[in-house]
């Protein structure tokens, strides 16, 4: 309609409109152009190619692993680095019997967030695709949400973060067999 010049609005209402589309442009091609360069860095790096295999796991998740979390060595098992995340269950233990509650969301949001977005974009497109190659997810769909089944996929891939970069081993993908 700016372009235009005939839609009937003031002339410094159609210049500022102008001016402020004028910076959307310019600002996307700046987050194209840094997008590029964090998608080549990533694929450049031996241990964010590595964690670039695991599905849910993209170059801005690979290297928030590697900018935010403490060295993977600090931590003795990947449970332990899921709960520094905060995607483990919060336990309330009465009488020797422990009680499993929601995510205790205790630990480092922005990875914490990364992975689960990830996760959920796995767990949309199974169900969209219903190409379920994993025995796992299949069964976690068919009987939980997939809200719930994403949080649980981003403490698997959590736990697959530290044993791939601990191990130095690549992403092996399990099918149904």
């Amino acid at each position: 309609m700016l372009e235009d010049g005939d839609c009937g609005l003031p002339e410094a209402v159609v210049e500022l409109g102008s001016l402020l589309l004028g910076r959307i442009n310019e600002f996307d091609e700046k987050i194209d152009g840094l997008d590029r360069k964090l998608r080549t860095s990533a694929r450049e790096c031996e241990e964010t190619a590595r964690l670039m295999t695991i599905p849910g796991v993209g170059p801005v998740t690979a290297l928030a692993v590697l900018a935010f979390a403490p060295p993977m060595e600090s931590f003795r098992r990947g449970s332990d680095f899921s709960a520094w995340l905060g995607l483990v269950p919060r336990q309330h233990t009465t009488g020797g019997k422990p009680r499993l509650g929601r995510i205790s969301k205790m630990g480092q949001k922005d990875l914490r967030r990364l992975l689960v977005k990830g996760a959920m974009s796995v767990v949309q497109h199974a169900s969209r695709r219903g190409e379920i190659t994993d025995p796992w997810l299949a069964g976690m769909l068919a009987r939980k949400p997939k809200k719930v089944v994403a949080v649980a996929l981003a403490n698997r891939t959590a736990r697959r973060v530290w044993a791939l970069t601990t191990w130095k081993k690549t992403y092996q993908v399990r099918t149904a067999g």
